[in-house]
């Protein structure tokens, strides 16, 4: 089920956008060119410098796992937040099995996918928190040469609990995907690649209702 109601608060409008298609057969060529527009040198080395230790700044799930199909983060009417309501009790039970702890806060549902998909939360420096657990479809930057507004995941009851499209990612990383198009585009291309995850379309037309490859693995966890 798709749960897209629209009323939420979020500025998603950009001025820059990616300027050429990703070449998944040399991201790191790509991610280069794409650096040209960006006029800040601090800036440019900061993206470069994270791009080539990607591994120290993002962790990935290990599967793909669509946790609460219907789930999304939009908040009831007149609420500024959505806190969700008990878990279904498959999950539940999936959550004592793999020792996760259900937290019916916003990104709760969408933090719970991401680690029972196999996906680890480091510990962050400066705070007794760990590592942000973030959607790459946001709802910001479209594709180059795509008409219409993109995936915002959070948003989507297909989307919001889909660990193909959640990373963890450190401070650093976390508030680069957001700011910089073509770091959000590439770790949407790496999603691409390890999990056939394409919910824009942007690799390829041939996608299923929940944005994926045809024959790719996708485990939806179904009500009891």
């Amino acid at each position: 089920m798709d749960v897209s109601i629209t009323k939420m608060t979020y500025n998603l409008s950009s001025p820059n956008g990616i300027v050429g298609p990703c070449d998944l057969r040399d991201l790191n060529g790509w991610f280069a060119r794409e650096l040209g527009q960006i006029n800040g040198p601090p800036e440019k080395v900061i993206l470069q410098y994270v791009a080539a230790n990607l591994d120290a700044f993002v962790q990935w799930p290990k599967e793909a796992l669509l946790l609460w199909p219907g789930c999304n983060r939009v908040p009831d009417p007149g609420k500024k937040q959505k806190y969700h309501p008990p878990y279904p009790t498959r999950i539940r039970q999936l959550a004592q099995t793999a020792h996760v702890v259900l937290d019916r806060r916003p990104n709760g549902p969408a933090i719970a996918s991401y680690r029972l998909a196999g996906g680890e939360r480091p510990k962050r420096i400066g705070s007794s928190n760990e590592w942000s657990i973030h959607h790459l479809y946001s709802g910001k930057f479209p594709y180059c040469g795509q008409q219409g507004t993109p995936l915002h995941a959070a948003k989507n009851g297909n989307h919001f609990t889909q660990s193909a499209g959640l990373v963890a990612a450190h401070p650093i990383a976390d508030a680069r995907v957001d700011e910089f198009p073509c770091f959000a585009w590439l770790l949407r291309a790496k999603a691409y690649i390890m999990f056939g995850y394409d919910p824009d379309r942007a690799f390829s037309a041939d996608v299923d209702q929940y944005g994926f490859l045809p024959g790719r693995p996708c485990t939806i966890v179904r009500p009891a």
